[in-house]
C-alpha cells in the first residue's frame, strides 16, 4: 500500500510542515519498504482536488492518505476519496479543531505514527450535502463528521476568524464565537424536513447532523452517534432564553443534554438518512469547520462511503 501523507501549511495556529516531515522521514528510515509521498496544499479546496485526481491516474491501487491539520483538511480528504474504493483515509492531527478523531480517541492517539500507520480500518459514513451553487447549478460537497447551522455556525465563523489570534485563537477559538454569538444569533427561521417528513418550521437556537459526536473541540453534540450505522444524528435546539442557554452549555459540553428532564421543551431529536433544510434567506452551514453559504441545503448519508484508520491500539487498551 502507498502512504500519501496531505500536508495542510495554514492548518492550526503554525506550520507543521517540518515536524510532520521529520516524523514520516525516521519512519522509513527504520522501514527500507515504507512506499510513501507527501504533498502539501497550495490553496483552500486544493486536497480535494489532488487526492481525487491521484485516484483516478492509479486505478486499482491500495492507497491511504493521511490528512495533516484539522477537521477542515481531513473533510478536503474525505471529499475528494469518496468514490474510490481502493482508498483509505487517516488523520494527523495539527489543526485547531480535530473533533471526529475523539470517536477513537485521544489527540495523543492519532499523533503516534507507528500506531496511525499500523492502523485499523473501519467503513464510515458520509454526509453528502447538495446545494444551489451561483451559477444556477447543484453543488455537491461532503461531511464526515458534523453539519451545523444556527448559533453553532456563527460561532465556528468566528472561530475560523481569529483562530491565530492570541490569546482568543487556538483551542479558545470555538469558545469565543460563543460568547460573540450570545448576542448576535440566538434567533434563526428555517423550515426543515427529515426522511421526506415535516420537522420544525420556526425560530431555533442551533441544529446539528452528525455522523461523529463532537463539535467545538469539546461539546459532545451527538451522544449516541454510530458513525457506520447510515444514520445521522438530528440534534435541533428551540429558541431560548440566554438563562436558560446558559444552564445548558454544561450539558452540552458532557453529552448530557438529551437526559435532562427539560429535554423535550427544548431540543428535538431523532435518526436520520436525509434532511432538508432551507430559509427566506442565505445562511451558514458548518461542515466539518468549512462554511457554505446558501438559503437551501439537502443532506443524505451514505453509509460506508469511506474507510478510516485509526491508530493501533496499545497493550494497556486491549
Amino acid at each position: 500500500m502507498k502512504h500519501i501523507f496531505i500536508i495542510n501549511p495554514s492548518a492550526g495556529r503554525e506550520d507543521s510542515t517540518a515536524l510532520i516531515e521529520q516524523q514520516v522521514g525516521l519512519y522509513a528510515t527504520r522501514h527500507t519498504d515504507f512506499d510513501h509521498l507527501i504533498y502539501t496544499t497550495r490553496s483552500m479546496g486544493d486536497a480535494t482536488q489532488w487526492v481525487d485526481q491521484w485516484c483516478r491516474q492509479h486505478p486499482g491501487q491500495p492507497v491511504r492518505f493521511y490528512a495533516c491539520g484539522g477537521d477542515g483538511t481531513l473533510n478536503e480528504v474525505v471529499s475528494g476519496a469518496v468514490d474510490h474504493p481502493d482508498c483509505q483515509v487517516s488523520c494527523f492531527p495539527c489543526g485547531s479543531g480535530n473533533d471526529y478523531i475523539k470517536y477513537y480517541g485521544s489527540l495523543d492517539d492519532f499523533t503516534h505514527l507507528d500506531r496511525l500507520i499500523e492502523g485499523i480500518p473501519h467503513p464510515v459514513d458520509v454526509m453528502k450535502i447538495d446545494y444551489p451553487a451561483d451559477d444556477g447549478s447543484t453543488a455537491t460537497r461532503y461531511s464526515i463528521n458534523i453539519c451545523n447551522f444556527g448559533f453553532d455556525a456563527m460561532v465556528c465563523k468566528t472561530g475560523n476568524d481569529i483562530r491565530r489570534t492570541p490569546i482568543i485563537g487556538g483551542r479558545h477559538s470555538y469558545t469565543t464565537g460563543i460568547i460573540r454569538s450570545l448576542f448576535t444569533s440566538r434567533s434563526n427561521y428555517v423550515r426543515m424536513s427529515v426522511d421526506g417528513q415535516p420537522f420544525f418550521d420556526g425560530h431555533m437556537l442551533l441544529c446539528t447532523l452528525g455522523n461523529g459526536r463532537y463539535n467545538g473541540g469539546k461539546y459532545m453534540c451527538a451522544p449516541l452517534s454510530l458513525n457506520d450505522d447510515g444514520l445521522l444524528e438530528v440534534n435541533l435546539f428551540r429558541r431560548m432564553s440566554l438563562a436558560r442557554f446558559a444552564s445548558l452549555v454544561g450539558d452540552y459540553s458532557r453529552g448530557t443534554h438529551i437526559h435532562r428532564p427539560d429535554a423535550q421543551r427544548l431540543m428535538l431529536y431523532r435518526q436520520a438518512t436525509t434532511a432538508t433544510i432551507e430559509s427566506h434567506k442565505p445562511f451558514w452551514l458548518v461542515i466539518d469547520g468549512e462554511m457554505l453559504h446558501a438559503s437551501r441545503y439537502q443532506v443524505q448519508n451514505l453509509r460506508h462511503a469511506v474507510t478510516f484508520v485509526s491508530p493501533r491500539p496499545t497493550e494497556s487498551s486491549i
